[in-house]
């Protein structure tokens, strides 16, 4: 079974970091492209970012642009998002997901989830 452990997330102040990771087991990983999305209180799911299976390209959502970063590293089957100068507006439950990137990201596989709150 496919499986998608997220973990990092928790309580930071208004202008913090946090690191989140995702560990993905059974699959492929070096062959699969990943990424995150989030869901806050009273708002549809929102996109946050894409990694490749190599790597090579990323693209984050224009509201995490400038602050987030996505990356990966295939020996650990792990990817992460980094997210600086975090605000309350980021508060959200956080998704790793992992599918196929071609011209858009098509997510096959999703994990629990992990809270991320901000405090103003």
């Amino acid at each position: 079974q496919v499986q998608l452990v997220e973990s990092g997330g928790g309580l930071v102040q208004a202008g913090g970091s946090l690191r989140l990771s995702c560990v993905a087991s059974g699959l492929t990983f070096s062959s699969t492209a990943m990424g995150w999305f989030r869901q806050a209180p009273g708002k549809e799911r929102e996109f946050v970012g894409v990694i490749s299976w190599s790597g090579r390209f990323t693209s984050l959502g224009d509201s995490v642009k400038g602050r987030f970063t996505i990356s990966r590293d295939n020996a650990k089957s792990t990817v992460y998002l980094q997210m600086n100068n975090l605000n309350p507006e980021d508060t959200a439950i956080y998704y790793c997901t992992g599918g196929r990137y071609t011209n858009r990201f098509s997510p096959d596989y999703w994990g629990q989830g992990t809270q991320v709150t901000v405090s103003s």
